[in-house]
């Protein structure tokens, strides 16, 4: 059996890490990190995607062969039907994650319509937390 493949699946905004609001996501791009994260785990063959666009989201997650995705939807989480209907029709499992702690947050951002149909979620640990979720896929 080969190298587990895991997705890493970026929404809204998260093009913008390292620059915008540094004090809740901090100053280093998602792409720095994601080679040091390549590196860590170089084990493991990890993909990355991002979209500012709802439907590309949806769209990869219904293609996706890999063995997990890593899904950090931003603000979608917090609004999409359509996202988590995608999420709960796959047989993919699906580790939810985000930078901050969602609940500690804006009230608005406390209920995320994804958590119940994925397999796990992790928040709160800045980019650590898609070390966390790595680490779930390959134990």
């Amino acid at each position: 059996m080969g190298a587990k493949r895991i997705l890493i699946l970026n929404g809204p905004n998260l093009n913008l890490l390292g620059k915008r609001e540094t004090a809740v996501y901090g100053d280093k791009s998602f792409e720095d990190y994601l080679v040091e994260l390549k590196k860590q785990f170089a084990h493991v063959h990890v993909d990355y995607f991002q979209t500012n666009v709802e439907g590309e989201l949806i769209n990869y997650l219904q293609q996706s062969t890999h063995d997990g995705i890593i899904l950090n939807a931003g603000g979608y989480t917090h609004t999409s039907v359509a996202l988590r209907d995608a999420v709960a029709a796959i047989k993919i499992p699906v580790v939810e994650v985000h930078l901050s702690n969602i609940a500690a947050r804006e009230s608005f951002r406390h209920e995320s319509l994804l958590s119940p149909v994925c397999a796990g979620c992790v928040f709160g640990f800045g980019l650590r937390s898609y070390e966390l979720a790595l680490t779930y896929f390959i134990q």
